[in-house]
């Protein structure tokens, strides 16, 4: 089962702003947003996570 965050729950976990976890996704290939309804976006959680290791094994 998927599991969808918001970009709250990113933020937190990244200790970040909303403007950074964009920045990421356009700068550093951070998942693109699922648009689940026109005013629902959210971040498969596991995609995110594949994202995270693939940056600590390039570290």
């Amino acid at each position: 089962m998927t599991k969808y965050v918001s970009v709250k729950f990113l933020q937190e976990r990244y200790e970040c702003s909303r403007e950074t976890i964009y920045k990421y996704m356009k700068e550093y290939g951070f998942p693109k947003q699922i648009k689940l309804t026109p005013g629902a976006a959210r971040w498969d959680l596991a995609e995110v996570e594949a994202w995270e290791a693939q940056r600590t094994v390039a570290e």
